[in-house]
């Protein structure tokens, strides 16, 4: 297992931050990795639009999981309506 970084910004509504919080540790519980650390970094104005929105709820999670799940989360999550967009960093 390597480390990783993931960093997410949801909608800022806190329902739509709370759905997606959720579908993202979910996710994670159904391809095995491990969260390490979680930080809630709260709504933070972004930088430009993203679909339409100019708030986002940030999450930065350290997390272990294998390079072939990471690729596998990557395509559910451009799919997901529930997160603005994300990045994982390999450590």
């Amino acid at each position: 297992m390597r480390d990783y970084e993931f960093t997410a910004i949801f909608y800022a509504d806190e329902e739509k931050a709370t759905a997606g919080s959720d579908f993202v540790q979910k996710k994670f519980e159904e391809n095995g990795v491990e969260i390490v650390n979680r930080e809630d970094m709260g709504v933070r104005q972004l930088a430009y639009l993203i679909k339409k929105q100019d708030k986002g709820h940030y999450c930065y999670y350290e997390i272990k999981a294998e390079p072939d799940k990471i690729a596998a989360m990557t395509g559910e999550f451009m799919l997901s309506g529930n997160l603005l967009k994300f990045l994982f960093v390999a450590k």
